[in-house]
């Protein structure tokens, strides 16, 4: 799907409320989830011991992170919104709420449904509160769900 433009900060205010849309695939590759591992110091079995996973773990090959999965979402979300102007810088503000309901396997891939909660005017600024959800190919329950909130200074 190609990203929605809005203008400006502001004109997000049309998509309260609504779907935006659902980004492309993504794949999680093991070697990702490895880098992850690494930068992380989380090289708990289940996310890096193939073998193991495979013999051992409910979900028969290795998963994501949750906090993996998480941090995605900044890119995956970049990829549905795009605004064109008036944004001298956008910043992670936090999350108000993050689920991970299911395990992202291995090598699956993964997109993100995204809705705009709220948009609130700042004095230098708004702030967007996105409801994330990450679905899972081949996979009912979605691998994140998180309420996101980003400021856009202008």
């Amino acid at each position: 799907m190609p990203p929605v433009a809005v203008k400006n900060p502001l004109a997000l205010n049309e998509w309260v409320g609504k779907e935006i849309g659902v980004t492309e695939w993504f794949r999680v590759s093991q070697e990702r989830i490895e880098q992850f591992a690494e930068a992380t110091e989380d090289r708990q079995w289940i996310h890096v011991n193939r073998e193991k996973a495979r013999k051992e773990s409910p979900y028969g090959t290795t998963i994501a992170h949750g906090f993996l999965t998480l941090s995605l979402i900044s890119h995956l979300v970049k990829e549905l919104i795009q605004v064109q102007s008036g944004v001298r810088l956008a910043v992670n503000y936090g999350l108000n709420r993050v689920r991970f309901p299911s395990a992202v396997r291995a090598d699956s891939r993964i997109r993100a449904r995204i809705v705009l909660n709220a948009l609130k005017e700042l004095a230098d600024g708004v702030e967007a509160i996105y409801a994330v959800t990450i679905d899972c190919e081949h996979t009912e329950k979605p691998g994140c769900v998180a309420e996101w909130i980003v400021r856009y200074y202008a």
